[in-house]
Protein backbone atom coordinates (compact mmCIF):
# COMPACT_ATOMS: atom_id res chain seq x y z
CA UNK A 1 0.00 0.00 0.00
CA UNK A 2 1.48 3.42 -0.66
CA UNK A 3 1.69 6.06 2.32
CA UNK A 4 -1.24 8.20 3.10
CA UNK A 5 -0.06 11.57 4.37
CA UNK A 6 -2.89 13.78 6.19
CA UNK A 7 -1.69 16.79 7.06
CA UNK A 8 -3.97 18.73 9.77
CA UNK A 9 -3.54 22.97 9.37
CA UNK A 10 -5.16 25.15 11.74
CA UNK A 11 -7.10 28.34 10.52
CA UNK A 12 -5.75 31.25 10.79
CA UNK A 13 -6.58 34.17 13.48
CA UNK A 14 -10.09 35.20 12.78
CA UNK A 15 -12.15 38.26 13.72
CA UNK A 16 -13.24 39.31 17.02
CA UNK A 17 -9.96 38.77 19.42
CA UNK A 18 -9.90 36.83 22.10
CA UNK A 19 -12.94 34.90 23.01
CA UNK A 20 -14.08 31.60 23.65
CA UNK A 21 -14.81 30.24 19.97
CA UNK A 22 -16.34 26.62 19.00
CA UNK A 23 -18.77 25.22 16.95
CA UNK A 24 -21.28 27.95 17.81
CA UNK A 25 -19.25 30.98 16.84
CA UNK A 26 -18.36 31.81 13.37
CA UNK A 27 -16.15 34.02 12.66
CA UNK A 28 -14.42 34.63 9.73
CA UNK A 29 -10.93 35.07 9.39
CA UNK A 30 -9.16 38.38 9.83
CA UNK A 31 -6.75 39.97 6.84
CA UNK A 32 -3.83 38.41 9.27
CA UNK A 33 -5.63 35.28 9.46
CA UNK A 34 -5.56 35.64 5.72
CA UNK A 35 -2.18 36.33 5.33
CA UNK A 36 -0.57 33.45 8.13
CA UNK A 37 -2.77 30.70 6.04
CA UNK A 38 -1.20 31.86 2.23
CA UNK A 39 2.03 32.50 3.81
CA UNK A 40 2.10 28.40 5.12
CA UNK A 41 0.93 27.41 2.15
CA UNK A 42 3.33 29.17 0.00
CA UNK A 43 3.29 29.10 -3.84
CA UNK A 44 3.43 25.11 -4.59
CA UNK A 45 0.68 22.36 -3.73
CA UNK A 46 1.95 18.87 -2.85
CA UNK A 47 -1.60 17.79 -1.65
CA UNK A 48 -4.17 15.45 -3.43
CA UNK A 49 -7.68 16.57 -1.75
CA UNK A 50 -8.64 19.28 0.78
CA UNK A 51 -10.81 18.44 3.39
CA UNK A 52 -12.82 20.93 5.37
CA UNK A 53 -14.77 22.26 8.63
CA UNK A 54 -17.77 23.71 7.64
CA UNK A 55 -16.76 27.42 10.07
CA UNK A 56 -16.01 30.05 8.09
CA UNK A 57 -12.59 30.70 9.06
CA UNK A 58 -11.61 27.39 7.72
CA UNK A 59 -14.11 27.10 4.96
CA UNK A 60 -13.10 30.27 3.15
CA UNK A 61 -9.30 29.55 2.70
CA UNK A 62 -10.01 25.90 2.28
CA UNK A 63 -12.44 26.81 -1.29
CA UNK A 64 -9.64 29.73 -2.41
CA UNK A 65 -7.06 27.11 -2.21
CA UNK A 66 -8.49 24.51 -3.88
CA UNK A 67 -9.97 26.97 -6.86
CA UNK A 68 -6.17 28.02 -7.10
CA UNK A 69 -4.72 24.69 -7.42
CA UNK A 70 -7.68 22.85 -9.02
CA UNK A 71 -7.82 20.65 -6.36
CA UNK A 72 -11.40 18.36 -5.19
CA UNK A 73 -12.66 19.80 -1.91
CA UNK A 74 -14.75 18.28 0.84
CA UNK A 75 -16.51 19.81 3.81
CA UNK A 76 -16.94 17.44 6.57
CA UNK A 77 -19.49 18.54 9.41
CA UNK A 78 -18.38 16.64 11.75
CA UNK A 79 -14.88 18.90 11.52
CA UNK A 80 -16.21 21.66 13.55
CA UNK A 81 -14.43 22.79 16.61
CA UNK A 82 -15.80 21.69 19.83
CA UNK A 83 -19.28 23.33 21.45
CA UNK A 84 -18.22 25.85 24.26
CA UNK A 85 -21.72 25.80 25.09
CA UNK A 86 -22.43 28.65 27.43
CA UNK A 87 -19.26 30.83 27.17
CA UNK A 88 -19.10 30.84 22.97
CA UNK A 89 -18.13 34.04 21.96
CA UNK A 90 -17.35 35.49 25.33
CA UNK A 91 -14.17 36.79 26.43
CA UNK A 92 -11.48 34.86 28.54
CA UNK A 93 -11.66 38.22 30.59
CA UNK A 94 -15.49 38.06 30.47
CA UNK A 95 -16.02 34.65 32.32
CA UNK A 96 -12.55 34.93 34.42
CA UNK A 97 -14.29 38.35 35.88
CA UNK A 98 -18.34 36.54 36.09
CA UNK A 99 -17.47 32.57 36.57
CA UNK A 100 -13.69 32.79 38.26
CA UNK A 101 -14.43 29.24 40.05
CA UNK A 102 -15.70 27.73 36.95
CA UNK A 103 -12.82 29.46 34.88
CA UNK A 104 -9.80 28.57 37.22
CA UNK A 105 -11.06 24.74 37.81
CA UNK A 106 -11.15 24.77 33.56
CA UNK A 107 -7.79 26.09 33.54
CA UNK A 108 -6.36 23.47 35.99
CA UNK A 109 -8.14 20.63 34.19
CA UNK A 110 -9.43 21.39 30.96
CA UNK A 111 -10.15 17.37 30.06
CA UNK A 112 -12.14 17.10 32.89
CA UNK A 113 -13.62 20.75 33.27
CA UNK A 114 -16.11 21.74 30.40
CA UNK A 115 -17.68 25.39 30.16
CA UNK A 116 -21.84 24.78 31.20
CA UNK A 117 -23.61 23.57 28.87
CA UNK A 118 -20.22 22.28 26.56
CA UNK A 119 -19.95 19.37 24.49
CA UNK A 120 -18.26 16.10 26.20
CA UNK A 121 -14.81 15.44 25.11
CA UNK A 122 -15.70 12.20 24.73
CA UNK A 123 -18.45 12.67 22.08
CA UNK A 124 -16.02 15.28 20.47
CA UNK A 125 -13.55 12.83 20.42
CA UNK A 126 -15.78 10.30 18.68
CA UNK A 127 -17.20 12.03 15.57
CA UNK A 128 -13.45 13.88 14.94
CA UNK A 129 -11.97 10.13 15.36
CA UNK A 130 -14.83 9.20 13.19
CA UNK A 131 -13.90 11.31 10.46
CA UNK A 132 -10.34 11.02 10.62
CA UNK A 133 -10.98 7.23 9.96
CA UNK A 134 -12.72 7.69 7.61
CA UNK A 135 -10.51 9.60 5.15
CA UNK A 136 -7.89 6.55 5.62
CA UNK A 137 -11.07 4.35 4.07
CA UNK A 138 -11.57 7.02 1.22
CA UNK A 139 -8.44 8.12 0.35
CA UNK A 140 -5.81 5.45 0.61
CA UNK A 141 -2.36 6.40 -0.58
CA UNK A 142 -3.42 9.90 -1.02
CA UNK A 143 -1.94 13.57 0.56
CA UNK A 144 -4.57 15.15 2.61
CA UNK A 145 -4.67 18.65 3.93
CA UNK A 146 -7.95 19.01 6.68
CA UNK A 147 -8.30 22.23 7.44
CA UNK A 148 -9.75 22.58 10.67
CA UNK A 149 -9.70 23.83 14.86
CA UNK A 150 -6.88 23.46 17.24
CA UNK A 151 -9.62 21.22 19.07
CA UNK A 152 -9.95 18.83 16.26
CA UNK A 153 -6.05 18.77 15.83
CA UNK A 154 -5.56 17.86 19.31
CA UNK A 155 -8.14 15.40 19.43
CA UNK A 156 -6.77 13.43 16.11
CA UNK A 157 -3.18 13.94 17.22
CA UNK A 158 -4.43 12.34 20.80
CA UNK A 159 -6.01 9.31 18.73
CA UNK A 160 -3.05 8.70 16.70
CA UNK A 161 -0.73 8.99 19.96
CA UNK A 162 -2.89 6.74 21.99
CA UNK A 163 -2.75 9.93 24.35
CA UNK A 164 -5.65 10.25 27.00
CA UNK A 165 -7.75 13.52 26.43
CA UNK A 166 -5.36 14.85 29.48
CA UNK A 167 -2.38 15.05 27.53
CA UNK A 168 -3.81 16.72 24.45
CA UNK A 169 -3.94 20.22 26.28
CA UNK A 170 -0.17 20.02 26.30
CA UNK A 171 -0.33 20.11 22.54
CA UNK A 172 -0.01 23.95 21.81
CA UNK A 173 -1.38 24.41 17.96
CA UNK A 174 -0.76 27.87 17.04
CA UNK A 175 -3.14 29.30 13.93
CA UNK A 176 -1.89 28.65 10.64
CA UNK A 177 0.29 25.72 11.70
CA UNK A 178 0.69 22.27 9.67
CA UNK A 179 1.45 18.75 11.38
CA UNK A 180 1.67 15.72 9.48
CA UNK A 181 0.49 12.14 9.96
CA UNK A 182 2.29 9.56 7.65
CA UNK A 183 0.63 6.15 7.78
CA UNK A 184 1.95 2.78 5.81
CA UNK A 185 0.96 -0.53 5.21
CA UNK A 186 2.31 -1.08 9.36
CA UNK A 187 0.14 1.56 10.88
CA UNK A 188 1.48 5.13 11.87
CA UNK A 189 5.03 5.86 10.36
CA UNK A 190 5.65 9.04 11.78
CA UNK A 191 3.88 12.42 13.45
CA UNK A 192 4.97 16.01 12.94
CA UNK A 193 3.16 18.34 15.32
CA UNK A 194 3.99 21.77 14.26
CA UNK A 195 3.56 24.30 17.41
CA UNK A 196 4.59 27.84 15.85
CA UNK A 197 4.28 29.67 13.15
CA UNK A 198 7.13 29.49 10.62
CA UNK A 199 8.64 32.74 10.19
CA UNK A 200 8.40 35.23 7.09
Amino acid sequence: MAETIIELMRHGEPLGGGRYRGCGIDDPLSPLGWAQMRRAVGEHCQWDQVISSPLRRCRSFAIELAARFSLPLAIEPDLREIGMGAWEGRSYQEVRAQDAEHFAALQRDPAAVRPPEGEPLANFQQRVVGVYERQLRVYPGRRLLIICHAGVIRAILGHVLACPPEGWYRLQIGHATISQIRIDRFGVRSVAIQSSLPGP
